[in-house]
């Protein structure tokens, strides 16, 4: 009988990208995959470092495994696994943990899965992180996570990421696009670009800094692939999305009127604490340049609150910032202090009950801005690429736009692309349609 391995999957797309391949290396291998809360042989972890509560999420993870088999292998991988191997391998019932370059040899680590008492840890120094793992996520029907890029050159001072993932590199732009088309092979709809800075894919690996490819290269090759209905790009850096870029997009027939673009604060001094590539004047012109040539764009935003020297009035001014821009809906961070950055030294400190504050006052923002978005665009017709799901008796689906509507639950919607009018938003705050041309039997 075949061994058994589960997964659990914390943080960003590309760590879901990156446990997709390390599943298909254990399914080489003879395992059969199980639910996470099922009983399992090995129980993969792979762990994010980005925010406080990721770390106290790990523990309770590792509890739900036990819970399910005492006698599992607990193997924790990932961001969090390279930034604090000790302290991840002390946390009782974990078994092994792996740096960033030895998570993907994993099963070479399995000859013996007894369970050790304390875990055993191996990892490398971050400089040695400078060979580039392609990977792709293809669990959902609907949608894969296909990594272009690894690591970051950039220095914000809040940010673990270039200590947990090493220097920027990328995939060749050959081994993109043969992974884009297995996953065109799948009968997967839509493709969402995913890296760490992927704005800058194109640098090579043992830290070659010569781009051999740009990113507007890469989303011109990768528009030219048959069977993919749709491409997204992920979140990329502002001072790295330019106009060319941006009017490909609007011209391209896969590639979606979707852009996720990172702010952090809409105050320039503290764009200048955190070591960002760019001021806000530079943030406006970018949405204003997206929303000239594409009016139905969707933008999403990443903002920190409560960052070291955030003062009442930096904060307002970040507010008022955002509340003016013509963006869709904002992902809210509140900064928690992480060890061997910059920021974490900082004067300035923001109380902990002042930062919550002003996440609840920017994530009814979100709320408000997202509403807005919705409804500029009813009566308007979209095509919708529909979700596996059933929740609560509905199907889920997104428009190119990136705006969420619900239908009665239909198995044979699944997966497919119909266009619709948009007519009303629901209690719910998601939006309600009319079929266009075509009826569908809910």
């Amino acid at each position: 009988m075949n061994k058994s391995v589960a997964f659990y999957t914390l943080g960003c797309k590309l760590n879901f990208s990156e446990t997709s391949t390390i599943a298909r290396s254990f399914r080489d291998e003879g395992y059969d995959k199980v639910e996470f809360s099922e009983e399992a042989d090995v129980y993969v972890i792979n762990t994010c470092s980005v925010t406080e509560n990721a770390d106290k999420r790990f523990k309770s993870i590792v509890k739900q495994a036990t819970k399910a088999n005492p006698d599992g292998f607990i193997i924790a991988i990932g961001c969090y696994a390279q930034l604090k191997p000790e302290e991840l391998a002390e946390t009782l019932g974990v078994d092994l943990v792996l740096g960033a370059t030895e998570k993907f040899n994993i099963t070479e680590y399995l000859d013996d899965l007894t369970k050790k008492g304390l875990g055993e840890v191996h990892s490398c120094e971050i400089d040695e992180a400078n060979f580039y793992v392609g990977s792709y996520s293809i669990g959902d029907r609907t949608r894969a996570f296909l990594k272009v890029q690894d690591g970051c050159d950039y220095k914000c001072t809040y940010c673990t990421i270039p200590l947990a993932r090493g220097i920027s590199r990328s995939d060749t732009l050959e081994n993109v696009l043969t992974n884009a088309k297995e996953i065109s092979e799948q009968d997967i709809k839509e493709i969402v670009l995913t890296g760490v800075n992927i704005g800058d894919y194109g640098k090579g690996e043992f830290g070659n800094k010569k781009h051999e490819h740009t990113f507007l290269e890469l989303v011109q090759a990768l528009d030219k692939i048959d069977g993919i209905e749709r491409l997204r790009i992920s979140s990329i850096e502002p001072n790295l999305l330019k106009n060319e870029t941006i009017n490909f997009v609007a011209q391209s027939d896969t590639f979606v009127p979707h852009f996720h673009i990172p702010l952090q604060s809409g105050s320039n001094d503290l764009l200048k604490l955190m070591r960002r590539r760019y001021m806000r004047e530079l943030y406006v012109d970018r949405v204003e340049q997206i929303k000239r040539i594409m009016p139905q764009a969707c933008i999403g935003v990443d903002v920190i609150v409560g960052f070291p020297g955030e003062t009442e009035e930096r904060f307002l001014d970040t507010y008022h910032f955002l509340q003016e821009l013509d963006i869709s809906y904002l992902h809210v961070f509140t900064y928690s202090e992480r060890d061997n950055t910059p920021a974490a030294e900082m004067d300035g400190v923001v109380p902990i009950r002042t930062r919550k504050k002003r996440s609840k006052m920017l994530r009814a923002l979100s709320v408000k801005k997202r509403r807005a978005f919705y409804e500029q665009h009813l009566g308007e017709t979209f095509t919708v690429l529909f979700e596996g799901e059933n929740k609560e008796g509905y199907i889920h689906g997104f428009t190119e736009n990136y705006i969420k509507v619900k239908y009665p639950w239909n198995p044979e919607l699944v997966n497919t692309l119909h266009e619709v009018e948009l007519t009303e938003i629901d209690t719910d705050g998601l939006v309600r349609f009319d079929f266009v041309n075509e009826m569908v039997e809910a």
